[in-house]
């Protein structure tokens, strides 16, 4: 799964490398982004403009605002059989930018790890997004992003991954009809190309924010 991801390189860079004419909405970079929080989308139909959409798929159809469990993934080997995300599939997809995401070993203590490019370069996950209206008429855009199987580097801590596209691949994703690309995207990205380093368990707490959350993890000993 991804719980957790950054975006955290400055505006001009972010627009150059999505091709990006800037939003409507002041950007501010995000060492943690969580779920339920506003995130940076960018989808088919506003392709060269960021916006900010909750973390957590809201099905258009739902009667309530989730209190619980928000739909923050969609395991893309199942997403055509499941009715909260079987349209948006289809008609509402999008990019979800981000320089690294955070993942958690899964056996003994708790240990966060952040994953990157090697070269430290921007990348999209796979995500879609829904519009639902709220009782009070108010409109909430929402999204979930897409995981799959994991690649070599992952399964050492984690048996799912975000859906990471290559950058020829943008413009499918938001474009092509599903049918037409579904069997080479969910695929796990290439090992090769990522790497992943041990950060600090502030990380954990969805209210931390800033720059010492992506720095590798330094043990210190009691007195220093």
């Amino acid at each position: 799964m991804c719980g957790r991801f950054s975006l955290t390189a400055e505006e001009q860079r972010l627009n150059e490398f999505f091709n990006l004419a800037g939003g409507k909405s002041p950007y501010v970079p995000r060492y943690n982004g969580a779920p339920t929080q506003n995130l940076a989308v960018i989808t088919g139909n506003n392709q060269h403009e960021l916006q900010f959409f909750r973390w957590g798929l809201i099905p258009f159809w739902s009667k309530e605002l989730p209190r619980t469990a928000p739909l923050i993934n969609a395991r893309a080997e199942e997403i055509e059989q499941k009715p909260a995300f079987r349209q948006a599939i289809q008609q509402r997809r999008c990019l979800i930018p981000a320089d690294g995401f955070y993942e958690w070993t899964r056996i003994g203590n708790k240990v966060p790890y952040r994953i990157v490019m090697k070269d430290r370069s921007l990348f999209a996950m796979a995500g879609i997004w829904e519009k639902w209206v709220a009782p009070d008429g108010e409109n909430i855009h929402s999204f979930s992003i897409l995981t799959t199987e994991t690649n070599e580097l992952l399964s050492q801590i984690h048996n799912r991954m975000p859906v990471i596209l290559s950058p020829g691949k943008y413009s499918e994703w938001l474009n092509n009809s599903w049918e037409e690309i579904k069997s080479e995207i969910i695929v796990p990205f290439p090992s090769e190309k990522m790497e992943m380093y041990r950060v600090s368990d502030k990380v954990n707490k969805a209210g931390n924010e800033g720059p010492e959350l992506i720095r590798p993890y330094q043990e210190t000993g009691l007195f220093s």
